[in-house]
């Protein structure tokens, strides 16, 4: 059974979450603070951890950053800060995905699952993608820039990942929505910016050009 972490300071939205989640067959654990969430990550695996950010003795954002030292385990920010800013420094510190408060149970047990997915999702083939010195191997789930691996988050990886099936290809940002998300995808356009712009800073590599007012396009060294 998948086990999900939520760390929440708000009771009734604790309840609500929880009632919701138990009901689709997941198994629940409740932290009521930062510090909490953290003793409980500790003691046992989850699968996903949902996180809110303004909490006391510790807010979500520390929470998430000393997880992601050790850990990609999925993080999904739930939060009643919907500023461009807060998400940027959310997906900065490698959230995989950012919900507003207040939200729909649908969309956040979809956003669930589809985080999910993406990460239990097995490649049957093993395939190694190689342009600019970027090495993607999807057995391994690891990149190499010029021999050195970098750490992606999930998001990240998925979205190298389609760019280098499709080089020189321009791709809109609902193909990237639809390929990487895979699922009706009702945020806030910015989001696919934000990652794009996170890919491009730790690939440090000039090679995802920006098409104005289209999207994007990975361009081939070949």
């Amino acid at each position: 059974m998948v086990r999900l972490l939520i760390i929440e300071d708000e009771k009734a939205i604790q309840s609500v979450l929880y009632e919701l989640l138990t009901e689709a067959g997941y198994r629940v654990t409740l932290a009521n603070d930062g510090l909490e969430g953290l003793s409980q990550f500790e003691k046992q695996y989850f699968s996903l951890i949902l996180l809110d950010i303004m909490m006391p003795k510790i807010d979500g954002y520390a929470v998430c950053e000393i997880i992601r030292k050790n850990s990609d385990i999925p993080i999904i920010m739930l939060t009643a800060m919907d500023e461009e800013e807060a998400q940027v420094k959310a997906f900065e510190l490698q959230a995989d995905d950012y919900i507003t408060k207040p939200f729909s149970l649908k969309l956040v047990l979809m956003r669930i699952e589809a985080v999910l997915r993406r990460t239990k999702e097995k490649v049957e083939n093993h395939n190694i993608f190689i342009s600019h010195g970027i090495k993607l191997d999807t057995n391994r789930h690891t990149v190499e820039v010029n021999g050195k691996e970098i750490n992606l988050t999930q998001l990240e990886f998925d979205i190298l990942e389609v760019f280098m099936k499709h080089r020189n290809q321009v791709l809109t940002r609902d193909n990237l929505i639809n390929q990487v998300w895979g699922y009706d995808f009702t945020g806030d356009e910015k989001a696919v910016n934000i990652h794009v712009m996170n890919l491009r800073r730790k690939l440090d590599i000039d090679c995802i050009q920006t098409v104005r007012g289209v999207g994007y396009k990975f361009e081939s060294e070949d």
